[in-house]
C-alpha cells in the first residue's frame, strides 16, 4: 500500500525510500539541527513531507555531490534550508521510478547501486594530466633534495677526515 505525498512516514519507510540505514537518519538528526521529526510515545519518529524534502537534499549533497557533513552544515547555515530542499526536489523525479522498482518482486529488481563519491566529482582528462605531472615534478624535487643532502653529508665527512 502506497502512502499519499502528504502522509507522515516512519523511520523504516524513510530509510527505505532514501536508501540509507535507519541509524544514519538518527545520526543526521544529531548533526543537522534542522532535521526534527515528530516524536510520539515511546520515541517513535514520524517524518513530515517537509522533513522528507530536507532529507532528500541532505542525502544528495552527501552521497551524490560528495560534500562532507561540515560542508552541508555550511550550506544550511549560509544558503538556508530551502536551498537544500530544492536540491532534493530536483532529483526526486527519479525517486518515483525507484519506488516503482522497489514494489516489483525481488526477482525482477536490479540490486541497488551504491553511490560512488568519486564519480560525483568528475576529474577531466586535462586536469588529471596536470595533477599527475605536478606529482611527478614534486617527486623529482624530493629526489633532488635527498640526493643533495647525501652529497652535503659526504662533503662534511670528507672535510672532517
Amino acid at each position: 500500500m502506497n502512502k499519499s505525498a502528504g502522509a507522515f512516514r516512519t523511520i523504516s519507510e524513510v530509510a527505505q525510500e532514501l536508501g540509507v540505514p535507519k541509524h544514519v537518519l538518527r545520526f543526521w538528526e544529531v548533526k543537522f539541527a534542522h532535521i526534527r521529526p515528530m516524536k510520539r510515545g515511546g520515541g517513535r519518529r514520524f517524518y513530515r513531507p517537509e522533513d522528507m524534502e530536507l532529507l532528500l537534499g541532505v542525502r544528495d549533497l552527501l552521497h551524490r555531490d560528495g560534500y562532507t557533513i561540515k560542508g552541508v552544515q555550511r550550506i544550511l547555515r549560509e544558503q538556508g534550508v530551502d536551498a537544500v530542499k530544492q536540491r532534493g526536489k530536483h532529483r526526486s523525479a527519479g525517486a518515483s521510478a525507484r519506488a516503482k522498482a522497489s514494489s516489483l518482486p525481488a526477482r525482477n529488481r536490479k540490486p541497488p547501486v551504491e553511490p560512488n563519491v568519486a564519480a560525483a566529482r568528475p576529474v577531466h582528462g586535462d586536469l588529471r594530466k596536470q595533477v599527475l605531472a605536478a606529482i611527478a615534478e614534486l617527486k623529482a624535487c624530493k629526489d633532488l633534495l635527498e640526493s643533495g643532502m647525501t652529497v652535503a653529508k659526504r662533503r662534511r665527512r670528507a672535510a672532517s677526515a
